[in-house]
């Protein structure tokens, strides 16, 4: 059994809700460590760098996956 058949999506677009799911994971394990800088701005400003980054991949996985899901329709 294929991917696709155990779970009725296409491999690209698991791929891409696989990549939204673990940039948003990603963004939350850095809010922790952004909680735990304390007063080091070097280390608040790279996490926080780090999060954004994480957030822009999920929204671009999201916005993929829009316009395939509109497509599909």
């Amino acid at each position: 059994m294929s991917d696709q058949q155990a779970t009725g999506t296409s491999d690209p677009t698991y791929n891409v809700i696989s990549v939204v799911y673990h940039a948003l994971q990603g963004a939350e394990t850095i809010q922790t460590y952004l909680d735990d800088s304390g007063v080091d701005d070097e280390l608040k400003t790279f996490f926080q760098q780090v999060q954004q980054g994480y957030r822009r991949a999920a929204d671009m996985g999201k916005a993929i996956l829009v316009q395939r899901i509109e497509h599909e329709h």
